[in-house]
């Protein structure tokens, strides 16, 4: 009995707001200054990435772009490895 009233009162209520939030989401009233907002932001964000790569650069210590480079040198020259000793171990086996 508690249950269904209590589901019955919390449907309405998710319904109600539901209807609310999906409107006010909507409009270009929010929509515009929260798009705005967010540009000011991500261009924030770049300009420091920008500027600590440049600090990390000028400290004489590898940049995040540096480590992914490296990185990726060290999957292909694993990749080769691993391709070698497969086929060294397909040689031994033929022998």
């Amino acid at each position: 009995m508690f249950w269904q009233m209590w589901k019955k009162g919390f449907d309405a209520w998710e319904g109600a707001t539901a209807q609310y939030l999906e409107q006010a989401l909507s409009s270009p009233a929010l929509l515009t200054p929260s798009g705005a907002l967010l540009t000011v932001a991500m261009k924030a964000r770049a300009q420091h990435q920008q500027w600590a790569a440049q600090w990390w650069g000028a400290a004489g210590l590898s940049t995040r772009r540096d480590q992914e480079r490296t990185l990726h040198a060290l999957n292909q020259l694993q990749s080769r490895l691993i391709d070698l000793e497969e086929k060294l171990d397909a040689l031994q086996a033929d022998r």
